[in-house]
């Protein structure tokens, strides 16, 4: 939106006086910044002949406060030096002509810490290149395209799924996604788990996310692929661990392969017990040729199978087959409840007393 309405526009253009204003406002790639700038100045130094010369009551020079933060969402960093100095002008001449009762060390105070939070918001916004609050509108758009991505695609009335993502200290980024899709009657996720909790490890989360989706249902080998592209990476972040499923909904069957992730478990309706998968690889990113050994079978009428991250069953100073244990032992819970109704309580309940990204993905058979 033009900051001169066109009609207002096509008046100043006739005064011969007016153009070169008129020019200058809307010349260069910056003129947003300089016209908000000029416009921040002006309004600063009004307040201040007011606040001196009227009533300190009515025009406070308090009201330079959202000046600054104004500047500090809106201008680059050198705009905003320029606002500052504007702004101790005003207080100074304040100060002076009115008397410096007006501006007490709290006000100064409030002053200092608002100039020093606009310049970091301003810095922060330079190095990013966006302008207001875009910045934290990309990261919402981020977060709600990697939601999105970690729903599992619509399945049949004959099967059901449920997915449970919690992640740590309540932030809307972790280490934990999930990438699926469906082709037909097959069914591919994989369940992923980047070193790292909470926001450290969501930046790259975000980024593997998009790379191993488009790998999904691409390559026939996906995780050998997802291996050799963590390879190829010159900075090493971490490791990364994922386990990859493959379903045929027509069938049941499903191949289950493993990179350093904990071990998928299956349950069995027929006896009513938990199968540990043995379906394990390397993590992925250490070697440049992965080999999975995977795991093979068929799911049947109420049977059902549970992919989880690490952040369920590690906790500090267990080891973790003990906190294995203590997953299938919890897990027995669900069949009372169904596994839909469950899910949930399960995560809450392994997750309880730690503080770590979580992620649970059942598939059953109803």
């Amino acid at each position: 939106m033009p900051l001169i309405p066109a009609g207002l526009r096509a008046f100043l253009v006739r005064v011969p006086f007016l153009v070169p204003a008129v020019r200058f406002l809307r010349r260069g790639p910056l003129a947003r910044d300089r016209n908000l700038l000029i416009t921040l100045i002006v309004l600063t130094l009004t307040i201040a002949v007011l606040s001196a010369r009227v009533s300190a009551e009515w025009f406070s020079p308090a009201l330079m406060i959202p000046i600054i933060l104004v500047g500090g969402l809106q201008l680059r960093l050198r705009s905003l030096a320029k606002l500052l100095c504007a702004i101790v002008v005003g207080l100074v001449y304040v100060g002076v002509t009115g008397g410096f009762g007006y501006i007490g060390p709290g006000m100064l105070a409030a002053f200092g810490f608002t100039s020093v939070l606009a310049a970091v918001m301003a810095r922060t916004r330079g190095k990013l290149g966006v302008q207001g609050l875009r910045g934290d509108v990309m990261l919402l758009e981020l977060r709600d395209r990697l939601k999105k991505q970690s729903e599992l695609p619509p399945l049949p009335k004959d099967w059901g799924a449920k997915v449970v993502l919690k992640q740590a200290g309540g932030s809307s980024f972790g280490g934990d996604f999930l990438v699926s899709l469906r082709d037909g009657d097959t069914v591919e996720l994989a369940l992923v788990d980047v070193s790292g909790k909470g926001v450290d490890a969501g930046t790259r989360a975000l980024m593997l996310s998009g790379t191993f989706g488009g790998l999904l249902g691409s390559v026939d080998a996906f995780l050998p692929a997802c291996n050799a592209y963590l390879h190829r990476q010159r900075e090493a972040e971490g490791f990364v661990t994922a386990v990859h499923v493959r379903l045929n909904l027509a069938t049941g069957e499903y191949v289950i392969t493993s990179a350093g992730h904990p071990p998928v478990v299956t349950f069995e309706a027929g006896t009513g017990t938990w199968r540990v998968s043995p379906a394990k690889g390397v993590v992925l990113g250490v070697v440049p040729d992965l080999h999975c050994e995977p795991d093979q079978g068929m799911l049947r009428k109420g049977d059902a199978l549970m992919l989880y991250t690490d952040g369920l069953i590690e906790q500090p100073g267990r080891d973790i087959d003990a906190g294995l244990d203590r997953l299938l032992g919890e897990a027995e819970r669900l069949l009372p409840s169904g596994f839909s109704g469950g899910a949930r309580n399960l995560v809450t309940s392994m997750s309880a007393g730690h503080n770590d990204d979580c992620a649970l993905v059942l598939i059953w058979r109803p």
